[in-house]
């Protein structure tokens, strides 16, 4: 049994690259670019107005404050010319600003009577004008490799016309459930059974990393089980496995992983929940295996703490340190590190966490009011209310 920092190490330690493909930009949401975006034009291209208003030349006025007005400009419309300086066009928000033009003016600022502008209140060379390259010019990167892609890039890929794009592949992923007990969720459960409740969750948790997972289910059958994950091993990039990892007589996980020449990293982990986590990797083909216990609440944390930093990691996501404040005093007084599932409230404007009250690792009705897991050292004091604590948010 190794400690919790370093099995974390471990795992971050095989970090992989699965190469990239082309995709639409349309399906791009939530994937990690691999190019830069550069610019196919100058941002703005022209100077537009920013305004509804009038276009004048602020030294061609020569102080006057009323202005005759020579035409109107409507947004994609051609570049017009402000030809008498001592003029003014009328101009509608995003319209090319006149050649010889160089203020706007808002309506609100101006009266109009007979087709002259009067001018009613101060105002300042260049305003109410968005200049030409002003955000960025042509060839200048306007979204950089790693990012990954929100709602505004989604926005700012259609404005350059990157239709396609490069994005880094993701994990070819197998979710395993193991047990006799498990039944589908559309089965009425015998009195010794369960619904299957761990693939689902998982499903959903992978499905935010835009990833679709596979699923498979095993029977408490040695045999049946070395034979079914002999195949997985060879044709997928990870296996993620909930349950049969565990000292129990029908516990066939490890043995069938030695069998079958995955190599073991490390089994069972001081922490609490998840302790009897297994994780290795299959020489013949790099994959990983994330061997989690079956317990929804372990499964649970353990995706968070391992796997998810570990998928972050290897698709270069750059990854936050969270932290909040103790709402209540707390201490850890075995030798495990602990994770406690908590809800936030924001209070005088800082994140803070009370514990929620839970049953254990088997005790998933509790996860629906949680918002995260605080991460308690071994043996640790007392943490007081008020003192600052790392916190794993679990919600979006």
């Amino acid at each position: 049994m190794i400690p919790y920092k370093e099995a974390f190490e471990i795992v971050q330690s095989h970090k992989q690259d699965y190469g990239v493909e082309k995709v639409p930009f349309t399906r791009s949401l939530g994937r990690v670019l691999a190019e830069d975006i550069k610019a196919d034009r100058d941002f703005p291209a022209f100077d537009r107005a920013t305004k509804d208003g009038i276009a004048l030349c602020f030294d061609g006025m020569h102080g006057q404050s009323e202005l005759t007005i020579a035409a109107v400009v409507a947004a994609g419309t051609p570049q017009i010319s402000l030809r008498d300086k001592t003029q003014c066009v009328e101009i509608m928000t995003g319209a090319v600003v006149p050649q010889g033009a160089d203020t706007v003016v808002m309506y609100e600022d101006i009266q109009i009577t007979d087709g002259i502008a009067s001018l009613q209140t101060k105002i300042r060379k260049g305003q109410n004008i968005h200049h030409r390259a002003s955000d960025r010019a042509q060839g200048e990167v306007v979204i950089p490799k790693s990012t990954t892609i929100s709602a505004a890039e989604i926005g700012i890929l259609a404005a350059v016309g990157s239709v396609q794009l490069m994005v880094k592949k993701l994990p070819e992923i197998c979710l395993v459930s193991t047990g006799n007990e498990l039944v589908a969720v559309h089965e009425t459960p015998l009195a010794h059974q369960i619904r299957e409740s761990n693939m689902h969750t998982l499903h959903a948790l992978l499905e935010q990393e835009k990833i679709p997972a596979k699923h498979h289910h095993f029977d408490d059958d040695k045999e049946s089980i070395i034979n079914a994950l002999d195949t997985l091993l060879s044709t997928n990039n990870v296996l993620m496995l909930s349950g049969g990892v565990s000292k129990g007589k029908f516990d066939y996980i490890p043995d069938a992983m030695e069998h079958l020449g995955v190599k073991k990293c490390f089994h069972r982990v001081k922490q609490k929940p998840g302790k009897p986590f297994w994780f290795g990797i299959y020489p013949k083909t790099n994959t990983l295996v994330f061997s989690f216990p079956g317990n929804p609440v372990s499964t649970f944390v353990n995706y968070h703490l391992y796997f998810k930093t570990w998928l972050h990691h290897s698709l270069e996501i750059k990854q936050a340190l969270h932290q909040a404040v103790l709402g209540q005093s707390i201490f850890n007084e075995i030798p495990l590190t602990v994770f406690k599932n908590v809800y936030l409230k924001v209070e005088n404007g800082v994140n803070t966490v009370y514990l929620v009250q839970e049953n254990g690792s088997g005790d998933l009705i509790s996860m629906v009011q949680t918002d995260g897991f605080i991460v308690l050292p071994p043996q640790s004091d007392v943490l007081e209310k008020g003192d600052v604590i790392d916190y794993v948010p679990t919600r979006l």
